[in-house]
């Protein structure tokens, strides 16, 4: 199958080696990102080209506006698009974006579907990554291939567009908040005289074990942060969470906390590259304490 892929960031280099390891041939346009070197692909001279040649398109992208420019501005998908073809925006944007850029699209006879990702730059790399998609069971089934071919959890969360948006915003709003309570538990562990590496070892056997306290609760204590997942995108993703919020009337107040400590840590020099793990250090100012190993 002719793949148009058009993202080849950190996530979307690995993703699109995946579909030409699969035997799909790879078409793609440079933006931000080169071509890598390991990666068989074609490159098209715009993302009106890539869809014209392609028999379906696919998104990775940063955030709304980014996919917003790429399908609808000059040269853009939309203008190479026809009847029968289909488009999968895996960037995590808005959903209620998302559902006028459905709309757009297909207006022009294409198909659309929204199926960002979770798992982060380990997962795309493993082909492991959790797909939450919006669209029709039709056009679910017919990308449910390369879906394959890039994660193994992969759920049609409902038929509307938008609803893997919406999805992926409530995985964000729990990865954030899992953070948070890692980050306040250790350093209360350790400002109250206790090795951190000693709590969590002993907090992974028991309710309060999750992924978040074994992969970030080991970042935070060895101090190891970098991304990963960075702050600046997972802060993007959490004004989407209050953005769509507003929108339906949901309180979301410890969403809002998380955000803060997330506008903290990039106020400072750098450290809205760092991974979202570093959420950490905003406490540790707050609370005037480094994590340390109980031996001050």
């Amino acid at each position: 199958m002719k793949i148009g892929f058009i993202g080849l960031g950190v996530m979307g280099a690995p993703m699109a080696r995946h579909l030409a390891d699969a035997g799909h041939e790879i078409i793609t346009v440079l933006n931000r990102s080169p071509l890598p070197q390991d990666l068989k692909a074609s490159v098209a001279a715009s993302p009106a080209e890539v869809a014209r040649t392609s028999e379906i398109v696919i998104t990775m992208l940063p955030d709304t506006p980014d996919v917003e420019r790429v399908l609808f501005g000059q040269n853009g998908v939309l203008d190479g698009i026809s009847a029968g073809k289909l488009v999968i925006d895996m960037s995590s944007i808005s959903p209620i974006a998302t559902a006028g850029f459905a709309e757009k699209i297909r207006q022009a006879g294409a198909g659309y579907l929204d199926a960002p990702v979770s798992g982060g730059e380990v997962g795309a790399k493993a082909a492991s990554l959790t797909i939450m998609v919006g669209g029709q069971a039709a056009e679910f089934e017919r990308a449910l291939p390369i879906f394959e071919k890039l994660g193994k959890n992969i759920t049609l969360i409902g038929e509307d567009n938008g609803a893997g948006q919406t999805c992926k915003i409530a995985n964000q709003i729990i990865v954030a908040l899992n953070i948070e309570a890692v980050a306040e538990a250790l350093v209360f562990a350790s400002k109250a005289g206790c090795d951190p590496a000693k709590v969590r070892s002993a907090l992974m056997g028991g309710f309060a074990s999750s992924r978040v306290l074994d992969v970030h609760g080991e970042r935070m204590i060895a101090r190891t942060f970098a991304p990963g997942f960075r702050i600046r995108l997972h802060q993007k993703d959490l004004n989407l969470a209050l953005e769509s919020a507003r929108a339906l009337g949901v309180a979301l107040p410890g969403t809002a906390t998380a955000q803060q400590l997330m506008n903290a840590c990039s106020a400072r020099p750098g450290g809205a590259e760092g991974d979202h793990s570093s959420l950490v250090r905003a406490l540790e100012i707050l609370s005037d304490h480094e994590l340390t190993n109980g031996k001050e």
